[in-house]
């Protein structure tokens, strides 16, 4: 398999790269499980009908695809859609003050379990992203939920990690070790995927009616 250091190594100059740095992207989309992806989608149509909270969480890009992922499965495909009841997604990236004052008072390590004991209910779900696997407020809070007999949803790359194993379903891109660009770039593709099919699906769903 190539990777990114490869593919600069062997550029000849940028536009070069910028070519094999899409067909690399494209290589790792068609080695994803769309099993998992149509698991992952389910657990989520199954949260909606239940009118249970989806949790979202992670650490740097992933913080920022947890925020980008709340807003597309929450408002976007509200506004799209047209459908009366919201996805309830809600990400615990976005809570400056609160999150803090966890970081402060109580350890980063504890970011992301502190504010589930506010807001958890049984029967929510959470969706841990983790390009490594191994981030320990993402492990924190997935074995939390665990604890409650929550379902917890992975986005992962790499190896996978301890997380891999913890979650009912996992979306696992599988690169070398390190290879955060590209993960992170498929976990947002993954977002899209996900808010677009669902978008359409409940607009279809409400016409049909």
């Amino acid at each position: 398999m190539k990777n990114i250091k490869s593919l600069f190594a062997e550029a000849v100059d940028v536009e070069h790269f910028a070519r094999g740095y899409l067909n690399y992207i494209s290589y790792l989309l068609g080695r994803l499980d769309t099993r998992s992806i149509a698991s992952f989608i389910k657990e989520l149509e199954i949260a909606h009908r239940n009118q249970n909270t989806i949790f979202i969480a992670g650490n740097g890009g992933s913080a920022a695809t947890a925020t980008h992922m709340a807003n597309d499965i929450g408002m976007d495909i509200l506004k799209k859609s047209g459908i009366e009841q919201p996805f309830r997604a809600f990400s615990l990236t976005d809570n400056v003050a609160l999150m803090t004052a966890i970081a402060n008072d109580n350890g980063y390590h504890n970011l992301f379990v502190n504010q589930l004991k506010i807001y958890y209910r049984s029967g929510d779900l959470l969706i841990a992203i983790s390009a490594s696997g191994n981030s320990p407020n993402i492990i924190a809070a997935a074995e939390w939920v665990k604890q409650r007999s929550g379902k917890v949803l992975g986005l992962v790359g790499f190896d996978g990690g301890k997380l891999k194993d913890i979650c009912d379903v996992v979306i696992h891109v599988e690169t070398p070790r390190g290879e955060f660009g590209p993960v992170e770039d498929i976990h947002l593709i993954m977002d899209h995927l996900i808010a677009n099919w669902l978008q359409y699906k409940m607009k279809n769903d409400k016409a049909a009616l």
